[in-house]
């Protein structure tokens, strides 16, 4: 059964789960959908048409579903959608979509959102993503699967970010991240790749040593473009499906600039 506190507001029209606890002094919407077992601890406002999935619990403070943080919005509606399990912690924001984005702004599962995190509107980020404390990322911003981003850390508006990347305390990311890459320093150039993430997750060894191989030829390598040496290693037949996960993010979009390794003045 849910478990709301006397001090909390739910307006008319929204919509509880099963096993919903609401804490002190938390403001529900009216358009507001929380998924079984959804935990609001105190001082929560979740607004607008937001869906909030089974499992996850979000910290005081937070600011979940309210208008986006965009001069050219007229009040159309939009929705944010939140996945399953996700942790949210105080002070963190987060937007909906506007109509220059798609009306939306989707969360995976199992992401953790530290204090004072933010995510702008018609960005979407995928599973098990972790922001840090006081991470901002900007507008119609794609984030992969299991990225992490370390405190402090900005990404502009419209950068694309690759499954299983690292992005280091306080960078500034303004040009897109390829998948297992990592990145560090304002503005942020590529310092490698996230091997410690690759371990982390189980890929085979051989693959990563084919990736490690692919990126000295893109990255190091002074013949021709990044989109040219790109497009080279994919006409190559390879079962290397790491490789072929970086190809495809580069060759997905051809006006796209992109984080490489820092050199030397």
């Amino acid at each position: 059964m849910t478990n709301i506190h006397p001090t909390a507001i739910i307006e008319d029209g929204a919509v509880l789960g099963e096993g919903v606890r609401i804490g002190p002094y938390c403001v529900v919407g009216a358009e507001v959908k929380l998924g079984d077992h959804v935990e609001l601890k105190s001082h929560v406002a979740v607004a607008g048409k937001t869906t909030i999935g089974v499992g996850t619990s979000i910290f005081p403070f937070a600011s979940v579903g309210h208008q986006a943080q965009d001069l050219k919005y007229k009040g159309e509606a939009a929705t944010l959608t939140v996945g399953e399990g996700c942790i949210i912690r105080e002070g963190v924001t987060l937007n909906p979509g506007t109509e220059g984005g798609g009306f939306s702004t989707t969360i995976g599962n199992n992401c953790a959102f530290l204090a004072n995190s933010h995510v702008g509107h018609d960005s979407h980020l995928g599973d098990r993503i972790v922001l840090s404390n006081n991470v901002m990322i900007a507008g119609h911003v794609d984030v992969g699967n299991n990225v992490i981003f370390g405190g402090g850390s900005a990404v502009i508006q419209f950068t694309r970010i690759g499954g299983h990347a690292f992005v280091g305390g306080l960078a500034g990311l303004e040009n897109d991240l390829i998948p297992f890459g990592m990145v560090t320093g304002n503005r942020a150039k590529l310092g490698g790749l996230n091997l410690v993430g690759l371990k982390r997750a189980n890929f085979p060894r051989e693959q990563i040593h084919a990736l490690r191989a692919a990126y000295r030829e893109l990255f190091e390598s002074n013949e021709g473009t990044l989109r040219s040496r790109a497009e080279a290693l994919a006409r190559q037949e390879t079962e290397q499906t790491l490789v072929k996960t970086v190809t495809d993010f580069i060759l997905a979009k051809e006006d796209r600039r992109f984080c490489t390794p820092r050199t030397d003045d």
